[in-house]
């Protein structure tokens, strides 16, 4: 190991002493694409760019993500797992067990862009960044935004997904609504190209790492009408032709050996003869727009490739491309319209048919652990670092995301910190590439996994997987063992045949998962996760008002805010003021929905000060119109502050209810603080706190 630690180390000055320049970095990601959908890789969708790219490149057989987007944009960026950067699960919820579940990247680790600005690099990105906290998101609370974590330029989306035509643009940390005529996978596209450009008129001289993680082909199914129109008879040969014939291409191209098996298709996807007409109809349209995104995509990555070119820069900038997961099987309908056209009224996804041949030749999907959850492409580009024999080969070895990290810091040059203000930096996990740009084995060693209880671990060519269905308990039993050279589609499960290596590979994971803070294991369902997130008001305004529904009649004439001056307890208190009151008090409120169960029983606690006496009302109520009022109280606050508690009756029946303060009555010229609101279940007597 030592050995190969200096060799490494020796090799990395090498190149910097050879170089003209260092290395501009671009490292380019989709979202939910699966690992057989671009050309590269035995897919029939029009992906010349990236194709170009793997023909001067290389191409790694068995890359692995971290199986769901917000885990591996964190590792990603971090090269850490999941779990060490506070990304345990998703930034959807913060779960409550733990520094590994806060869902917000924490300041534990530190990223690429914050690494290599140390050696001298100019950090742009575009595109979605997925690892702040929603709430916060809501409550454009922007310390962990792109430009807080490194990056001196940021054009794209904050959270996780977006309607294509009309979502919030989020530019530095700026948020407004994008205007007409707009399609957000050319956005991504034309202002990376227009970062570059500035960049080569103004710091030409000094590098650049540019991240540009595409929201391509993550749902809705949102496409450019015209480019649809080139996929819609594409598909009407049905899933299973497709599948047949993207792994008939990747044996053709060299990605399996030619006696590897396909996995059958999914029990769950019925034979496309099956089907009626209609029905037919419907779902190759969806698979059509899906490869329209995808087309429109690497169209972008295409001009962003002509500026790097137009700038005499493409020769030594080290280019990756991936996919942050496997092919998403997730059954999405939401939109105003049911129709599968593409456009900005619906927001459907192409189905789990469709994604079982996104995922050829593999099993499963994105969120689990088996290969079809994980493996990704990857195509690397560097004609200055990656050794010219090596163009359109396979890498034989492995790797990882959090591989990428330790590249960036091999190339630039660049020192990854022990601790940075105050913070201890949890050591890179991964292992840098730099010897397969040379033909030569980095030693990978072992890789694990863990996410919603599907775990897996990778050593050598022995893999070990299980895949934990929801709302159960992770067992033993479940977990299967595959020697990946012989069999890298995980149809011949040796676990059996293996009991030891089992045991020990198990042993050994549960080492790790402890190590990484991965336990307790959770296999809640999304929703549920959520709703135990909801009662956790957002009561001392940490998040400004992020979570809270601000509702204000058009008659009303006053404001909700925050105020950071500390006029109750905490750093922020939410701020009421009244010019002109209404006729009634939900004029002007403040709500917090949560879902109840009938029977159930809570303490509502709270503190509000005013500098004059001062009315609003406090209640706990159903969402649904005219339902019951479980609290309906209304305060008489003076001036001063109070402490108030009030004990709901039960929850008349399982639904959704809300927290509401309603200050649309208040007199003229009231203000009034608010902070330290709790919702309290009450049990048997005892109240269970959900702060």
């Amino acid at each position: 190991m030592l050995r190969f630690s200096l060799f490494l180390f020796l090799w990395s000055l090498s190149y910097l002493a050879g170089a003209q320049k260092k290395p501009n970095i671009l490292l380019i990601m989709a979202d939910d694409m699966g690992y057989s959908d671009i050309g590269a890789y035995g897919g029939e969708i029009k992906t010349p760019h990236l194709d170009q790219l793997a023909k001067e490149g290389i191409r790694y057989r068995q890359f692995y993500n971290a199986a769901r987007c917000c885990p591996t944009r964190a590792s990603l960026l971090t090269g850490l797992y999941p779990h060490q950067a506070g990304m345990g699960w998703m930034a959807a919820a913060d779960l409550g067990t733990g520094p590994a579940y806060k869902d917000n990247l924490n300041q534990d680790c530190v990223t690429i862009a914050e690494v290599l600005k140390t050696a001298g690099y100019h950090t742009y990105m575009t595109g979605k960044w997925h690892v702040t906290n929603e709430r916060k998101i809501d409550g454009a609370v922007t310390d962990n935004w792109p430009r807080q974590r490194g990056f001196d330029r940021y054009f794209g989306i904050i959270p996780g997904g977006a309607n294509y035509f009309a979502p919030v643009i989020y530019s530095d940390n700026q948020r407004y609504k994008a205007p007409g005529n707009f399609y957000l996978t050319n956005a991504i596209s034309d202002t990376s190209v227009r970062f570059l450009n500035e960049h080569f008129n103004h710091a030409k001289q000094d590098p650049f790492f540019m991240y540009v993680a595409y929201t391509a082909p993550h749902w809705p199914l949102h496409a450019l009408k015209e480019k649809i129109e080139q996929y819609k008879e594409a598909y009407k040969k049905g899933w299973d032709a497709v599948r047949a014939a993207r792994f008939k291409r990747q044996k053709m191209i060299g990605l399996f050996a030619a006696g590897t098996a396909c996995t059958p298709r999914d029990a769950a996807v019925p034979g496309w003869e099956q089907l009626t007409g209609k029905e037919k109809e419907e779902m190759s349209m969806r698979m059509a727009i899906y490869a329209a995104q995808i087309d429109i995509m690497d169209e972008g990555i295409g001009r962003i490739v002509q500026a790097l070119k137009d700038n005499d820069a493409l020769d030594n900038t080290l280019i990756f491309f991936l996919s942050d997961n496997g092919a998403c099987a997730e059954f999405i309908s939401s939109g105003k319209s049911k129709a599968v056209d593409g456009t900005e009224d619906t927001f459907e996804s192409y189905r789990l048919p469709w994604a079982n041949v996104s995922s050829t030749p593999f099993q499963q999907y994105k969120h689990f652990t088996h290969e079809g959850g994980i493996a990704t492409p990857l195509i690397v580009h560097w004609p200055a670092g990656i050794a010219a024999k090596l163009n359109n080969r396979f890498i034989p070895d492995y790797g990882h995301i959090t591989d990428i990290m330790a590249t960036c810091v091999a190339v630039s040059g660049a020192q990854y910190p022990s601790e940075v203000q105050g913070h201890r930096i949890h050591p890179m996990e991964g292992k840098s590439l730099l010897p397969h740009f040379s033909g030569r084995t980095n030693n990978r060693g072992r890789i694990y996994w863990e996410h919603e209880a599907n775990i897996a671990l990778r050593d050598g060519k022995w893999k070990l997987v299980a895949k934990t269905p929801e709302d159960s308990v992770f067992a033993m039993e479940s977990l299967q063992l595959y020697d990946m050279d012989a069999d890298p589609t995980e149809i011949n499960n040796l676990s059996h045949s293996n009991p030891e290596r089992v045991k020990e590979m198990y042993a050994d994971w549960e080492r790790w998962a402890r190590r990484i803070g991965a336990f307790p294991l959770d296999t809640r369902e999304y929703g549920v996760r959520m709703q135990a997130y909801r009662r956790n008001i957002n009561g001392n305004f940490e998040d400004n008002l992020g979570g809270w529904n601000i509702h204000q009649a058009d008659e009303m004439k006053g404001t909700v805010v925050i105020d950071a001056n500390s006029r109750i307890s905490g750093r922020k208190s939410a701020y009421v003021q009244v010019q002109q009151p209404a006729a009634k008090p939900a004029a002007l409120s403040m709500l917090w929905p949560f879902k109840a169960q009938q029977g159930e029983h809570f303490l509502l606690k709270m503190k509000a000060r005013t500098s004059k006496n001062a009315r609003f009302f406090v209640r706990l109520e159903s969402t649904a119109p005219g339902a019951a009022k479980v609290i309906d109280k209304e305060v008489e606050l003076k001036r001063g502050t109070e402490s108030f508690e009030f004990a709901s009756a039960a929850i008349p029946q399982n639904g959704m209810y809300r927290v509401g303060l309603y200050f649309g009555t208040a007199a003229p010229g009231s203000g009034i603080w608010i902070d330290d609101v709790e919702l309290a279940a009450i049990k048997n007597n005892h109240v269970f706190s959900s702060q």
